[in-house]
């Protein structure tokens, strides 16, 4: 029975994606009917995926033609799939040049849906990078250096909002599990401007994150550096902190980040 309902979604899915790349290489917008008989499926089938892509606002309906086209939030969602390949292959001779100067493990993430997603990594000498820092993997924002950095942009209501929907989960002894102590350690984050992990995801491993900057200012990803506990001291991170900070600059100002107009 499982297995029937996975079918039935995939085919759906197919179905509307095979409509939005129909009506994408048109070279106006379209009619229900044509879009049935060419895809040769039926016009009610067809009417009920134009109305969910309508509710969702990726096609629009002319109402003198009643002729179908797509919006402008397909090419939004194209655009964050162009930044974040053109991200990384920015980000990467930079990071390689960390690993290699530092000969620690180094990240590139953003935020998506309430998590941290790890899209590049750089392994150091050693390949401590800890399970959840493999590409395309999620981690948790409220105990990583990189999800403190993006929760530290969000106002009062928004983290409360954050916790109650995501929660505050404890992997280790060092997590932080209550709201007051998260919104203790953004104002910290905010002042300081990086983000550590001090084994709060995972034992024995130690993060510190930078953020990335786009032209307004805003973090749109970070690089973090992780290493073994006995190997990332507080003044280890004192000391290579500056060559942090000065690299993700680099990678801010490729991105088009200014720092005159901040």
């Amino acid at each position: 029975m499982e297995e029937t309902k996975g079918t039935l979604a995939n085919q759906s899915a197919e179905k509307v994606l095979s409509i939005i790349e129909y009506i994408a290489k048109q070279p106006e917008a379209c009619r229900l009917q044509d879009i049935a008989k060419d895809l040769k499926m039926s016009p009610s089938t067809v009417l009920r995926f134009l109305n969910s892509l309508l509710n969702s606002g990726y096609i629009e309906q002319d109402k003198d033609t009643s002729k179908y086209d797509l919006t402008y939030k397909i090419c939004g969602v194209s655009n964050l799939v162009a930044s974040k390949k053109s991200m990384r292959k920015i980000a990467l001779p930079f990071m390689r040049n960390l690993s290699k100067m530092l000969g620690e493990s180094v990240c590139l993430a953003i935020e998506q849906s309430s998590y941290i997603v790890y899209v590049e990594v750089v392994e150091g000498i050693d390949q401590i990078v800890k399970t959840m820092q493999r590409i395309g993997n999620s981690s948790p924002m409220h105990c990583t250096g990189v999800g403190k950095l993006f929760l530290s942009q969000y106002d009062d209501s928004q983290v409360v909002n954050f916790v109650e929907k995501m929660g505050l989960p404890k992997f280790t002894e060092n997590t932080i599990t209550t709201l007051y102590d998260l919104q203790k350690e953004l104002v910290l984050v905010s002042q300081q401007g990086y983000a550590i992990d001090n084994e709060e995801c995972e034992i024995g491993a130690k993060c510190v994150a930078v953020p990335i900057t786009d032209y307004t200012s805003k973090i749109i990803a970070t690089i973090s550096i992780t290493g073994p506990i006995f190997r990332m001291s507080d003044e280890k991170i004192s000391e290579i902190l500056p060559l942090i900070i000065n690299t993700a600059k680099e990678i801010s100002n490729k991105l088009g980040y200014n720092e005159k107009k901040s």
